[in-house]
């Protein structure tokens, strides 16, 4: 178990052996993280009142929070994003510095970046989620090309990209500390 695995009233975090989570990153009690996921620096995952999951191929970006929440396959979360008791479904996109609160995120949505989701919202597949607080439209009426949005985070480098960060990666052998 890396440094930053913590158990907590016995329940202990099941990070797949094909996932990348940076030893940076802080993962307590019931959490699981599944094949080809991948969870950045600063990350806080916190299994402790309820689990946290991450699917495969979901990428949780540098200094997100996610606490008591399900987050679908390949999936992405932003860069400091907050999850609190939210389900986050697959294909979705959460942008930098949201905040989803008690809410469900339906597949294929986006939500933008800076955007509050605040708790009671269950925001439809296929929409784009904006504002403070959220104003949910149908992706079918906006100009967002969703496939364009979503290909450039999930193919070429990017997708590959935990993987090219062997150090990042990497278990700590202890003699950085």
């Amino acid at each position: 178990m890396d440094s930053r695995e913590y158990a907590f009233e016995g329940a202990q975090p099941d990070v797949h052996g094909y996932a990348h989570v940076s030893r940076e990153a802080t993962v307590v009690g019931d959490v699981t993280v599944e094949a080809n996921a991948n969870v950045w620096p600063g990350a806080v995952l916190r299994g402790d009142v309820g689990p946290v999951r991450v699917g495969r191929q979901s990428a949780v970006g540098d200094n997100a929070t996610v606490h008591v929440s399900a987050i679908g396959e390949k999936v992405m979360v932003g860069h400091g994003a907050v999850l609190n008791d939210a389900t986050v479904e697959d294909g979705a996109l959460v942008g930098f510095n949201s905040t989803v609160s008690d809410a469900t995120i339906g597949s294929g949505s986006i939500v933008a970046m800076g955007t509050v989701v605040p708790p009671g919202y269950e925001v439809p597949p296929e929409s784009f989620v904006r504002g403070m607080p959220a104003s949910v439209t149908p992706l079918s009426e906006t100009t967002i090309d969703p496939e364009a949005v979503f290909e450039a985070f999930n193919s070429g480098d990017y997708a590959n990209l935990a993987e090219r960060h062997e150090n990042l990666f990497a278990p700590s052998d202890g003699d950085d500390e």
